[in-house]
């Protein structure tokens, strides 16, 4: 039996991260929207045990260097609150770099987030000596043909299947360089990063990566909105 009290709701929050904060680990980060939700003084719940935490849950983690226009975190709250009031004081409380943009009430019982949100939307820029879009496209179906990419992750190699990683990648010419329109899929196995993907078709590293947005897929294709979640009849809970 839950031992939350009975109003116990959550709350979505869509936050940014940009400017100088992009370079902030995932920790860091973690670490960065609990104090600013400390400080705003709203009512979290905290989990059982000796080392009482704060329970919230993040979407999956963004490379070091990437900005993000949507990222998200769910909080639970011993009780509902005016969602607009929360959002304000949670902006007044945090970094304008990774400030939240929007919020809603959820019910307490909703998909675990880091699982449910997997699809990403990236823009990523590229410079790179006789690198247009032509060529990124051409380099690219080359890096398709052989299935994966292989590289190393400090001391451990690492394999990404690109089938179900990358779902789509549109190249086109700028006055800067190259920009690419990427969409990929974190599976169990793993995620592609954009800088692996631009490393292993062209050899370099992107000049600017930023998660412009994050959806679910549903069996059927359908992409859903984190911020506009409606529950199935027995979806995967998590508290």
């Amino acid at each position: 039996m839950s031992s939350l009290p009975p109003n116990a709701c959550r709350m979505r929050v869509r936050y940014i991260k940009d400017g100088r904060l992009a370079y902030l680990g995932h920790l860091e980060v973690m670490e960065t929207v609990m104090r600013s939700i400390r400080r705003a003084h709203l009512p979290f719940e905290v989990s059982n045990g000796f080392a009482h935490r704060m329970r919230i849950q993040f979407s999956q983690a963004l490379p070091v260097g990437a900005a993000s226009r949507g990222e998200y975190y769910d909080l639970l709250l011993a009780e509902p609150l005016d969602v607009q009031e929360a959002l304000g004081l949670l902006r007044e409380s945090t970094p304008a770099s990774i400030a939240p943009q929007e919020a809603r009430l959820l019910p307490r019982r909703v998909p675990a987030l880091e699982a449910w949100v997997g699809l990403s939307c990236w823009s990523v820029d590229v410079v790179a000596p006789g690198v247009d879009a032509a060529t990124f496209d051409q380099k690219l179906e080359d890096v398709r043909e052989r299935g994966a990419i292989e590289y190393m992750r400090g001391q451990k190699p690492k394999r990404i299947e690109l089938a179900r990683t990358l779902v789509s990648c549109k190249a086109k010419d700028t006055d800067q360089g190259t920009r690419l329109l990427l969409q990929t899929r974190s599976t169990e196995r793993g995620s592609l990063r954009p800088a692996i993907l631009v490393n292993a078709v062209c050899g370099c590293t992107p000049l600017r990566v930023c998660r412009d947005a994050q959806w679910h897929e549903e069996p059927d294709d359908t992409l859903v909105d984190p911020m506009q979640i409606t529950l199935g009849a027995n979806p995967e809970r998590s508290e």
